[in-house]
């Protein structure tokens, strides 16, 4: 399995970092592309520099590098995720807006029809944010906003964080212990 990991500018880079690391503990091949602003908040959120960063994947591929094989729909990926996703980089996947290989590599996996799920990061929504929202998810882009559910008892943020990993994984079809399952009462 290959998977796309792309981290823009939009707060929530702890949730990048540990997708990174499931997909790394899993042993999924992963292609890591970042953002100029997705660089600065990891560091700044995370205290994690690209070098760091760079480790927990498989494959960095630099954003302005349109030569690389993630800009191309022949090169063969499952899906891709977008994590966090600021509403620059939204604005410029609903738009069809390439600007770097980040956005590129979105374009691909629609036009591909494969799997691309995007993890806005802001609030409150504007209704230029929803409609950006709502143009993707009309053409089959799965919008998995970082809401955390409480029904699970976290206790801690990583908790709380885990748990959305799990549920970004469940998108991508990824079998992953990471999710507390509602049993019912």
């Amino acid at each position: 399995m290959k998977v796309v990991v792309g981290i823009s500018g939009g707060s929530g880079a702890i949730y990048a970092v540990s997708l990174l690391k499931a997909l790394k503990t899993m042993n999924i091949e992963t292609h890591l592309v970042i953002s100029t602003m997705g660089e600065y908040v990891v560091d700044h959120e995370c205290g994690i520099g690209i070098d760091e960063l760079k480790k927990m994947a498989t494959h960095f591929h630099d954003n302005k590098n349109f030569a690389a094989p993630i800009a191309s729909g022949s090169f063969r990926v499952d899906s891709m995720v977008v994590v966090p996703c600021s509403m620059k980089t939204l604005a410029g996947i609903a738009n069809g807006f390439s600007d770097g290989l980040l956005t590129r590599a979105c374009d691909v996996m629609i036009k591909e029809r494969k799997k691309l799920i995007l993890v806005p990061r802001e609030t409150p929504l504007s209704p230029i944010h929803l409609e950006n929202m709502l143009k993707l998810s009309k053409i089959g882009v799965s919008i998995v906003p970082p809401t955390p559910g409480f029904y699970n008892h976290p206790q801690t943020l990583e908790d709380i964080v885990l748990n959305m990993t799990g549920r970004i994984l469940d998108m991508m079809d990824i079998d992953n212990s990471l999710v507390h399952r509602w049993k019912g009462r």
